[in-house]
C-alpha cells in the first residue's frame, strides 16, 4: 500500500512596497525572504520561522497560499 502524501503548505510572497526609506532591519528581512526588488515573487515553504519574517514586514508583502 503507498503513502499518502502529506501536503506541505507552499506560500508565495510578493513584495509590493519598494524597500527605499526603510529600516536597516526590515530591508535584511526581504533579503533573507529572498525578495530583490519592487514586484518580485518567491515561493517557500510555510513554516513558523517564516510566518515571523512575515510579520515584521507584512505591510510591504502580498502573501498567498499556491498548491503545488
Amino acid at each position: 500500500m503507498a503513502k499518502a502524501k502529506k501536503s506541505s503548505k507552499k506560500l508565495k510572497i510578493t513584495q509590493v512596497r519598494s524597500e527605499s526609506g526603510r529600516m536597516e532591519k526590515h530591508r535584511k528581512t526581504l533579503r533573507a525572504l529572498g525578495l530583490r526588488h519592487h514586484q518580485h515573487s518567491v515561493v517557500h515553504q510555510d513554516s513558523p520561522t517564516l510566518q515571523g519574517m512575515i510579520r515584521k514586514v507584512s505591510f510591504m508583502l502580498d502573501v498567498k497560499e499556491v498548491e503545488e
